[in-house]
């Protein structure tokens, strides 16, 4: 996949691109097939909300570990997904942060507050901003069952301090200070929400501000997140680094793959997702 030289810009313009159902119905429903398999398993790999329902699957693109998935390493190494984010970081030697799966459960799926991804992974000991998110949707994402936002340009402002919010929801996460936060989206255009339908794509830049809320809707809605980084801004070390599910220490440079796995069927050992 070879992005335009207008591509190319409008990310750097606005921090991020859209590409509508980049993957087909087929290859969307191997990778949901894969999340009800990988739903069951009991690893702290697996984050889930207060009420029991999963909220995050981590560490699904290798070939090793509790959730490890085959269809989810054939993604993460697709030419559709590592291509353009070799081309928008200008390096051909890339490896994967982390990558997860986010369920947002049907009803009781919790949000995800305002924050730069950056924010936190500075403190991971990540030299600088110099990585990219792709995801993709793996459901209709709408407003009502709480789909990602991004506010356009926010990643030219560097990165903003954060501080971890452990009230909110099951998960810590890393947000921005209320009134900064009121600051910033008054002076920056209006959230974009990315809304769509199954197999769409968006990449942005690691210091986007982006957030989602609560799914108040009655059906799950699943997105897969693969974080690439440059080999060559790999972290250094800090003291007590978090686990390698949420920050990699494998470093070997990805080749685009064949991505069949993508289109194989697999049987589903658990429908519990369902």
């Amino acid at each position: 996949m070879q992005l335009t030289e207008q591509q190319r810009a409008e990310f750097h313009e606005k921090g991020f691109l859209i590409f509508p159902e980049l993957f087909t119905p087929a290859e969307v429903e191997v990778l949901r097939d894969e999340i009800r398999r990988l739903g069951p398993v009991e690893t702290d790999h697996i984050v889930r909300e207060r009420t029991g329902g999963i909220r995050t699957i981590f560490r699904v693109h290798e070939d090793d570990g509790p959730t490890q998935s085959a269809p989810f390493r054939a993604l993460s190494r697709s030419s559709r997904l590592l291509a353009p984010a070799m081309q928008l970081l200008g390096d051909d030697d890339l490896y994967i942060y982390h990558s997860k799966v986010n369920t947002k459960v049907a009803i009781e799926g919790t949000v995800w507050l305002w924050h730069q991804d950056y924010g936190y992974w500075y403190w991971d000991g990540v030299p600088a901003p110099n990585l990219v998110t792709s995801t993709v949707l793996l459901d209709e994402a709408t407003e009502q069952n709480g789909c990602l936002y991004i506010v356009p340009g926010s990643h030219k402002l560097g990165r903003q301090e954060p501080y971890a919010d452990e009230e909110t929801t099951s998960y810590k996460q890393w947000t921005i200070e209320r009134e900064r936060l009121v600051e910033l989206l008054d002076q920056l255009p209006k959230p974009v929400a990315l809304a769509g339908p199954p197999g769409t794509v968006a990449v942005f830049h690691c210091n986007v501000l982006h957030a989602s809320g609560h799914n108040l809707s009655p059906k799950n809605r699943w997105q897969i997140y693969v974080v690439y980084n440059q080999v060559a801004n790999r972290p250094n070390d800090v003291e007590n680094p978090r686990p390698d599910y949420v920050r990699s220490v494998n470093f070997e440079p990805l080749r685009i793959e064949d991505d069949t796995a993508l289109r194989a069927p697999l049987p589903v050992e658990a429908a519990g997702l369902r």
